[in-house]
């Protein structure tokens, strides 16, 4: 039988000091049936220069320039020039284990079409790892160890950017690297979920994810919270919204109010809720905020949870289970 090509979409702007490291865990998989598709995102470093070298000595690897700007655009091009049956993504300063693309091929042809392969992740870093990207990581491996990372999707990207692999007829049927919106990696999580694509179960740490002061998604606008929470509303009031239900938006931090007010431009009504005593009886944009106890009056709500402490998001899931509500029916966190 012969073996499937994995098309490997890397977009890269100055990234020369891993390139190589990235690239060689490349050279170095136990699956030699890939092409790498390099997208130059104009780099001002030695990045270029970098990839044409490798690419001269291997074939299999081919480099273009993103004549747009972005690493959506450069996505673009690098799937354009794509030939094969399984598509993945790699960063450009991240190392792959050698075995991840046999692991994920063999993931794929076992279960067929309509599924995403995945790994588990661990983040490396010269200067350590902070408690928020160890939790990150403990959290988005126990889902995927599970195959229900789509339980917790409203939260957090549920399937790491750089470690999925699908098949290009899937891909192409749940957009592909289309539309033009970011976090891109999380919209696409977003259109798995939307196309119900199933996660394959994995227990194995595939990849390596570096940590740094000036990775893209710790840098660059579009991977600031507004675009998030952009994201989670957006895919919320189309897949899981309920408009024949009361709405419900709990919390009014910085995340309550942004719902809140994208609900208000969108003429959406909804009930504020909150257990702040200060805020309590107070209008915000106009709207006035009530206790969450006034949830037990509504007819069938439906919950948008904004608040972020998880002694309250334990206290807020008990007091809705002992309602009867259900998780990604009934309520839906945000954080």
């Amino acid at each position: 039988m012969q073996q499937p090509t994995v098309s490997l979409f890397i977009p890269f702007k100055n990234t020369a000091h891993y390139l190589a490291e990235c690239l060689d865990s490349i050279l170095n998989q136990t699956y030699v049936h890939w092409e790498i598709l390099a997208v130059d995102d104009h780099s001002d470093d030695t990045s270029l220069h970098i990839l044409k070298t490798y690419a001269q000595k291997d074939k299999r690897i081919k480099v273009y320039a993103n004549k747009g700007k972005g690493i959506i655009p450069a996505l673009q091009k690098a799937y354009q020039h794509s030939t094969g049956q399984l598509v993945s993504r790699m960063d450009s300063d991240d190392v792959m284990l050698p075995n991840r693309l046999e692991v994920m091929v063999n993931a794929l042809l076992q279960n067929g079409n309509g599924h995403v392969a995945v790994g588990q992740v661990k983040y490396f870093s010269d200067r350590g790892i902070s408690n928020g990207y160890e939790r990150y990581e403990s959290w988005l491996n126990h889902l995927t160890s599970q195959g229900t990372n789509y339980k917790e999707i409203y939260k957090e990207c549920v399937i790491p950017s750089p470690c999925w692999m699908a098949y290009r007829t899937d891909f192409e049927h749940c957009g592909a690297f289309h539309p033009n919106r970011y976090p891109e990696d999380y919209d696409l999580t977003f259109r798995f979920y939307e196309h119900h694509m199933k996660i394959i179960p994995c227990k194995e740490v595939l990849h390596l994810w570096r940590d740094y002061d000036t990775r893209t998604s710790r840098t660059h606008e579009h991977y600031a919270q507004n675009y998030f929470l952009d994201i989670k509303l957006h895919y919320f009031l189309k897949l899981d919204h309920n408009p024949s239900r009361e709405l419900v938006v709990w919390g009014a931090g910085y995340k309550g109010k942004t719902i809140a007010k994208q609900l208000l431009g969108k003429n959406i009504d909804f009930v504020w809720l909150c257990d702040n005593p200060m805020k309590i009886g107070k209008k915000i944009y106009g709207k006035e905020l009530v206790h969450f106890e006034e949830l037990q009056q509504l007819d069938q709500p439906q919950s948008i949870i904004t608040v972020a402490n998880e002694a309250a998001q334990a206290e807020i899931k008990a007091f809705l289970s002992s309602m009867g509500q259900n998780p990604m029916t009934d309520y839906f966190f945000f954080c």
